[in-house]
């Protein structure tokens, strides 16, 4: 029986999925992740903007974030090396979380859903490091992919 997990081999070992004979097509996928950070550290926020001993918070994660994206291959085993086209990140602030947006657009055979989704998840360490002197209480929340078009199949999150 065939495994419907696309990155196992008929014999169950892992596997690249072969691309090559895919097109070349515009992809583009978003995610999100929430930091709750506590009223501690909320009472440092000046303007939208977080200080810490090690400089900028949410400044520093954005820079974070986008060196993640264009890292994954190095980190996630079974991705294919893509040359990003763009990858943008914004944080806000909601109550006492910062919320994480990644956007990143390729043209390639494969999609970025898993850059945009480190993304998300190194500038969420980002914040931890950054924020950890003041609260060790710092939870990283609900990373998951947003939306996501240019494959097989296109996904927007309700």
């Amino acid at each position: 029986m065939k495994s419907k997990l696309s990155h196992l081999d008929a014999s169950g070992n892992p596997a690249m999925v072969n691309v090559g004979d895919k097109e070349i097509t515009h992809r583009a996928a978003e995610a999100e992740g929430r930091v709750w950070l506590g009223a501690p550290i909320m009472a440092l926020l000046v303007g939208e903007e977080l200080q810490s001993r090690k400089g900028p918070v949410f400044q520093t994660a954005i820079v974070a974030g986008i060196m993640g994206a264009k890292k994954t291959p190095e980190l996630i085993p079974l991705c294919h090396p893509v040359g990003l086209d763009d990858c943008a990140l914004k944080i806000s602030i909601d109550g006492e979380y910062a919320v994480i947006r990644s956007s990143v657009r390729v043209s390639a055979r494969t999609g970025v859903e898993m850059e945009a989704l480190t993304a998300v998840a190194v500038a969420a360490l980002t914040i931890y490091d950054m924020c950890k002197s003041v609260s060790h209480e710092i939870r990283i929340e609900s990373i998951q992919l947003m939306a996501k078009s240019g494959g097989k199949r296109d996904f927007t999150r309700q």
